[in-house]
C-alpha cells in the first residue's frame, strides 16, 4: 500500500526518541532494610567519622557529651530516640561548620550487672554455679572479673545496634566507666571534691533497699502505690505536773502520734510538735472493747486543736471535751514513756516540718529512719542509733523483737500496742511510697555510716542554684524542675555497699573514723595503681603497700561509689581528659527523668570540682508510650512489634530516624503501627522528590551546562528564592532543635512548592524542549541547586538516603556528612520581570484555577488539563502578575490555551454552570472559565494547538515541537 511520503506510519514511536525522558540510578523503592547494612559496611571501611574530623579540623568546636547508657541488655526504642537525636544534632552542627566530635560512652558498674553475674556464677562467698569449679567459693576478684567481661559483652551488643542506626561517632574509642584510666580518673575526681571540702561521713538515714543490701541514690528510687498499716499510738505522759494545763489531769494522759511505718517505733527517740501550733488536752469517751466491762472508757489525749473533730471521729469518741489548750513550745517540758521499751522515756521537741494537715500534729521521731527526724535529732542531740540491719532484721539496739525481720515483727508490734492500751486506731491505707527501681520492692530509710557530698558545707547547694539559670534549658520548664529538686534534695550519699564499682579510696582511722592525714597523696597513688590494673588493684592490694605501718590503725574503705558519681564525673574523667573534647560541654541531652539523675549528678560534681556547671545547654526528651499513653516496657508487654531491631528489619533505619525527627520529642512520643505507616508515607514523598530531581539532572554537567542566575527562566529564579527562604527556616529550626518543624518544612517544600507547583509546571519544559536549549538547562540548573540543598537538609535525618542520593548527584564525591550547608545562588529581582511577590500571587491563583479545571473534568466538559482552554478574570495585583506571563500562562496552568482578562469583563450569569468567584486575601476577585481547547492534539507534547502540521515534514507536530527537534532552533522561554 502506497503511503504519503511526509506522513509517518507510527507518529508517537517516531518522536519518542526526541523527548528528554528522565532516567536515574536512584531507584523508586528504597529497599532500606536490605541495603542499609551494606552501606554501613562501606562507611566503616571508609572510616567516614575520621573523614568528617579531617574536614572540620581547626574549626570551632561544638561538644555534645554523650550520657552513658547502662551496659545491660539490647537497646529499646527509648535508646533509639536518644541516640538519633544526638546524631541529628552532631550532623547539623557539622553542616553549620563546627568541629563536632561525638564520643559515645557506657556506664559499666553497679547492681544490675552484679545481679546478672550472680545468676551466672553465684554470689561472692558462695559455691560457684559452674560445676567444673568443684564447689569452690566465688571470690571477690573472680566476681569483679566476671562483671567486667559481662559489661564488655553488653557494650558490644549495644554498640552494634547503635551503629546500625547510622549514628556516626568514635566507636573505636568510646569511653567506658570501667576503663582502667577512667576508673583511676574517677578516684581523682573524688580526690578533687575532697580537697575542696565537700566530702563528709556520718550516720544519716539513706534510701536503703533490703534486696540490694545497699544504699540507693535518689535517681534509683521510684514511687508506686503501697498498702501500709497506719496506726495511732498513745505515748503515756509521765511528767504531767511540769505543765499547769496537764498537772491536774486524772487518769492516763497520752500524747498521740500517727505513723504508717510501725516497724520504726523501736527507733523512736522523741515526739516532735510545731512550736506555733495550738494543742489541746481532750477528754473523750469511747466504747469499751472488753467483753466483761460495760462502762465506756474515759481517755485523755493531747492532739492538735485543729484536728480534734476529725480525730474524735477516727477514735470513735461518743463524747469529748477540750480541757486545756497550749502552744506547741509549751509541751516541751513534758516527757513520755516509750510504748514498747520500758526503760526509754522520750522528750517532746519542736520542729519546723510539723503541720496539722494530717496525722495528729504530733510526729513520731526516729532519727535513724527519716530525713526530717534526722535533722531535728541533730538539733536536739537525740541518739542516732540504728536498730535495723542491712537485711531488715532487728539488731540488739532495738530492744524488742531482736533477730526478727521488721516486716514479720510489724503485726506483733501492733498487737503489743493493742494489748497494752496504747493503740487508738489501726487502719490499712494505700499511698504512694518509694520503691527500688531495680527490684520494684518498697525501700526503707535507714541510718548507716555513709560518705556524702555535703550540699551545705562551703555553700555547694547555693552555688549550684545560682548557676542553674546560666544554662539554657530546653524545654524551658527543665530549669524549674531541676531548681526544685536541688532545693529539696538531701546531701548526696555517694557510698554503696557493693562489689563491682569504683572504690571510695579512703583510709579510715579504726577508732576516730578520721581520714589519713595524707589522703590526697594516697588517692593519687591509688589512682596510679588502678590505672594499671583496674579497680581490682585497690581491692587486691594490702593496705600496707600504701600506708605501711599505719595499716595497723587505718583500714581501707570497702564502700564503692554510687554509679551516678561514675557518670556524673565524666565532665572530669572524659571531657577534661580527651583532647578532641572540651569542658564544659555545649550540650547534654537525655530523657526527662535525668533532671533527678545524670543532669543533677553532673552538675553537683562539676560545681564541687570547678565551681561551674558542666554544660551550657541541657535538652530533654520524653518517653516512648503506646497508643493508650502507657510507657513502653517489657513488663507491661506493650513493646511487641516495636523493638527497634524489628522495625529496622521491616522498614529500614531511615524510617526510624524520620519517626524520631518528626515527633515532638519534648513530650511523650506515641508509638503505633499507624504512626510508622504515616512516617513511611512521609519518607516516600521525600524520596520521590529526590528521585525526580536526580532523574532530571542525569545528563546535566554542572561544569558546562549551568545557566547563569541572571539568565534563568523567571520560574526557576522564583523556586530558587523559595528554596533559599525554606533553607533559612530549616536552619533556624535545626538551631532551635525543633526537628519536627524541620521535617514539616522539608515535606511541605517537597509536596507543595515542588510537587504541587514547580515540578508539575516544568515537566513540559524538561521533556519537550530542546535537550541543550536554554529553557531545559535553566530548569536543570535550578533543580541541581535544589538537589544539593535538599540532600543537606535531609542528611542529619535520612542519613542513608541522603548518602545514597549524593553518590548519584552529578559532580559530587565522598560523603555528604563532610559538607557544609549549600550556598543557593542569590537571585536579583528587576522591576521589568516577575518578582517573588508576583509568583506568590500566581501560586495562590493557580490553586483557585485548578479547582475550576477539576470541576470541568468532573462535569465532563474536558477530559484532561491539556484539553482545556482557560480564561482567567482577575483584578488588582493578581491580574497584573498573571498578565506578565503573556503566552506562557498556559504552561503555568498546564493547559493548552489560557489568557487573563480584567474582572470587569466577567459576566457570570451568561455561563452555565456559573463559575465560582473567589475573593483573595487582598480582597480582589478571581474567576476562571474553562472550555474545551480548539485545535488538534500534538502527538509529541500532547497540547491542543491550531498550528498542527505547520511544517509539512512533521504534519502531526505543533510549531513549538518542530522547533524543539534536534534539527530545530529551540524554543525560547522567559517566564515558565
Amino acid at each position: 500500500m502506497n503511503q504519503t511520503p511526509n506522513k509517518p506510519t507510527s507518529s508517537e514511536v517516531d518522536y519518542k526518541d526526541t523527548l528528554n525522558l528522565a532516567d536515574t540510578a536512584f531507584p523508586m523503592r528504597g529497599d532500606l532494610a536490605k541495603r542499609e547494612p551494606k552501606w554501613l559496611e562501606q562507611w566503616q571501611a571508609d572510616d567516614v567519622y575520621q573523614q568528617i574530623r579531617a574536614a572540620r579540623q581547626g574549626c570551632e568546636k561544638y561538644i555534645l557529651h554523650d550520657g552513658p547508657p547502662y551496659a545491660n541488655g539490647q537497646i529499646h526504642l527509648g535508646h533509639v530516640v536518644n541516640k538519633v537525636l544526638k546524631d541529628l544534632i552532631v550532623k547539623y552542627k557539622t553542616l553549620d561548620g563546627y568541629d563536632a566530635p561525638y564520643v559515645p560512652g557506657w556506664d559499666c558498674h553497679g547492681l544490675p550487672i552484679e545481679q546478672k553475674v550472680e545468676s551466672l556464677i553465684g554470689k561472692v562467698g558462695q559455691p560457684h554455679k559452674d560445676k567444673a569449679k568443684n564447689g569452690a567459693l566465688v571470690t571477690p576478684t573472680e566476681f569483679r572479673g566476671a562483671c567486667r567481661e559481662y559489661a564488655r559483652s553488653q557494650v558490644a551488643l549495644q554498640m552494634a545496634d547503635f551503629k546500625r542506626l547510622g549514628v556516626l561517632g568514635d566507636w573505636e574509642h568510646p569511653y567506658l566507666t570501667m576503663n582502667f584510666r577512667q576508673e583511676a580518673d574517677t578516684v581523682r575526681a573524688l580526690a578533687r571534691i575532697y580537697e575542696n571540702g565537700h566530702i563528709t561521713r556520718g550516720m544519716k538515714p539513706v534510701n536503703w533497699c533490703l534486696d540490694c543490701g545497699s544504699a540507693l541514690a535518689e535517681a534509683e528510687v521510684e514511687y508506686e502505690d503501697k498498702k501500709s498499716d497506719a496506726i495511732y499510738v498513745g505515748f503515756d505522759v509521765i511528767s504531767r505536773e511540769a505543765l499547769a494545763q496537764t498537772a491536774n489531769i486524772t487518769g492516763a494522759l497520752q500524747a498521740v502520734i500517727w505513723t504508717t511505718t510501725p516497724w520504726t517505733l523501736p527507733a523512736n527517740q522523741a515526739i516532735t510538735v510545731s512550736a506555733d501550733l495550738e494543742y489541746s488536752v481532750v477528754q473523750m469517751t469511747r466504747p469499751s472493747d472488753a467483753d466483761d466491762r460495760t462502762e465506756p472508757q474515759v481517755q485523755h489525749v493531747i492532739v492538735s486543736y485543729d484536728l480534734i473533730p476529725h480525730l474524735m471521729k477516727v477514735f470513735g469518741a461518743q463524747a469529748y471535751s477540750v480541757l486545756a489548750s497550749v502552744k506547741g513550745e509549751d509541751l516541751t517540758v513534758l516527757r513520755a514513756q516509750h510504748p514498747l521499751i520500758a526503760e526509754r522515756q522520750v522528750p517532746i521537741i519542736t520542729g519546723e516540718h510539723v503541720t496539722a494537715d494530717s496525722g495528729t500534729g504530733l510526729v513520731h521521731t526516729a532519727p535513724a529512719h527519716g530525713a526530717d527526724d534526722y535533722l531535728v535529732g541533730l538539733k536536739f542531740g537525740l541518739p542516732m542509733d540504728n536498730p535495723v540491719a542491712g537485711n531488715g532484721v532487728y539488731l540488739p539496739d532495738a530492744r524488742v523483737f531482736v533477730g526478727e525481720h521488721i516486716y514479720k515483727a510489724q503485726p506483733k508490734i501492733i498487737a503489743a500496742l493493742q494489748a497494752s492500751g496504747h493503740l487508738l486506731k489501726h487502719d490499712v491505707i494505700t499511698h504512694s511510697y518509694p520503691h527500688c527501681w531495680r527490684h520494684k520492692t518498697p525501700i526503707i530509710f535507714r541510718s548507716t555510716p555513709q560518705w556524702f557530698i555535703n550540699l551545705e558545707v562551703n555553700g555547694l547547694r547555693e552555688q549550684a542554684l545560682r548557676d542553674i539559670p546560666s544554662v539554657v534549658w530546653t524545654p524551658h520548664w527543665g530549669q524549674n524542675r531541676i531548681e526544685a529538686m536541688m532545693h529539696d534534695r538531701p546531701d548526696w550519699c555517694i557510698s554503696r555497699q557493693r562489689t563491682w564499682g569504683v572504690p571510695i579510696a579512703f583510709f579510715v582511722h579504726q577508732d576516730t573514723g578520721e581520714l589519713h592525714p595524707n589522703t590526697l597523696a594516697l588517692m593519687e597513688q591509688v589512682a596510679q595503681k588502678i590505672e594499671q590494673g583496674g579497680v581490682e588493684a585497690w581491692f587486691d592490694t594490702p593496705a600496707e603497700e600504701f600506708i605501711g605501718e599505719d595499716a595497723a590503725i587505718y583500714h581501707k574503705s570497702t564502700d564503692t561509689l554510687d554509679v551516678w558519681f561514675d557518670s556524673g564525673s565524666t565532665n572530669f574523667t572524659v571531657l577534661a581528659q580527651r583532647p578532641e573534647l572540651a569542658n564544659p560541654a555545649d550540650l547534654y541531652l537525655e530523657g526527662s527523668d535525668q533532671h533527678r539523675g545524670w543532669f543533677q549528678s553532673s552538675l553537683l560534681v562539676s560545681e564541687a570540682i570547678y565551681n561551674r556547671p558542666p554544660f551550657k545547654q541541657v535538652l530533654t526528651h520524653g518517653f516512648t508510650v503506646d497508643a493508650n499513653g502507657y510507657k513502653l516496657s517489657k513488663s507491661r508487654g506493650n513493646t511487641k512489634g516495636f523493638e527497634p531491631q524489628d522495625i529496622a528489619s521491616k522498614f529500614g533505619v531511615d524510617i526510624l530516624r524520620l519517626w524520631v525527627a518528626s515527633s515532638d520529642y519534648r513530650y511523650e512520643m506515641a508509638v503505633s503501627k499507624q504512626g510508622f505507616e504515616r512516617t513511611t508515607d512521609m519518607y516516600r514523598r521525600i524520596r520521590n522528590t529526590v528521585r525526580f530531581l536526580l532523574a532530571n539532572t542525569d545528563d546535566f554537567d554542572p561544569a558546562n551546562d549551568m545557566v547563569a542566575t541572571d539568565d534563568l527562566v523567571s520560574l526557576d529564579k522564583y523556586i530558587l528564592t523559595r528554596a533559599a527562604n525554606v533553607q533559612a527556616s530549616i536552619r533556624e529550626a535545626y538551631t532551635a532543635m525543633d526537628f519536627h518543624q524541620v521535617c514539616q518544612l522539608i515535606v511541605a517544600f517537597c509536596a507543595q512548592d515542588l510537587g504541587g507547583f514547580y515540578l508539575d509546571i516544568i515537566k513540559d519544559r524538561q521533556y519537550t524542549t530542546k535537550t541543550d536549549g536554554q529553557p531545559r538547562r535553566s530548569a536543570q540548573t535550578a533543580i541541581y541547586h535544589i538537589a544539593h540543598a535538599l540532600l543537606r537538609w535531609i542528611a542529619p535525618i535520612l542519613s542513608f538516603t541522603a548518602q545514597e542520593a549524593w553518590q548519584v548527584l552529578k559532580g559530587t564525591s565522598g560523603y555528604i556528612f563532610t559538607q557544609a550547608w549549600y550556598a543557593l545562588p542569590e537571585v536579583a529581582e528587576t522591576k521589568d520581570s516577575l518578582t517573588t511577590a508576583d509568583w506568590a500571587r500566581i501560586v495562590v491563583a493557580k490553586d483557585v484555577i485548578n479547582k475550576a479545571i477539576e470541576q470541568a473534568r468532573e462535569q465532563k466538559t474536558i477530559n484532561a488539563n491539556l484539553s482545556a482552554d482557560v480564561t482567567v478574570y482577575a483584578e488588582g495585583a493578581t491580574a497584573d502578575a498573571l498578565a506578565k506571563l503573556h503566552d506562557e500562562l498556559r504552561f503555568v496552568l498546564i493547559t493548552s490555551q489560557a489568557r487573563v482578562l480584567p474582572f470587569d469583563e466577567f459576566v457570570q450569569d451568561t455561563l452555565e454552570p456559573a463559575p465560582d468567584v473567589t475573593t483573595l486575601d487582598d480582597n480582589t476577585r478571581l474567576a476562571a472559565v474553562v472550555v474545551p481547547a480548539q485545535g488538534e492534539k500534538c502527538v509529541r507534547c500532547w497540547h491542543i494547538c491550531q498550528d498542527i502540521g505547520c511544517d509539512p515534514h512533521h504534519p502531526l507536530l505543533c510549531g513549538r515541537c518542530v522547533s524543539n527537534l534536534p534539527s530545530g532552533t529551540g524554543e525560547v522561554r522567559h517566564y515558565a
